[in-house]
């Protein structure tokens, strides 16, 4: 048997920092998705409002293995 491996991507925020928006985006993907392997980070970019950052954004690919039913 060989390994298939799927790739998603998806957008997440922050108020926080770039690494929480990245673990809000793993966690989205868990409620549906299983056997989640990796994380890539694509992009990063940020919000600003009054010269500070509001929000932390990124885009990112998240890979899992597919199984057999």
């Amino acid at each position: 048997m060989t390994d298939v491996v799927k790739v998603i991507e998806v957008l997440a925020q922050s108020e926080k920092s770039w690494e929480d928006a990245a673990a809000k985006a793993v966690a989205r993907a868990a409620k549906t998705l299983h056997n989640i392997k990796s994380i890539y980070i694509q992009n990063f970019e940020a919000k600003v409002e009054g010269d500070k950052i509001v929000e932390y954004r990124v885009d990112a690919k998240i890979s899992f293995l597919l199984t057999e039913e």
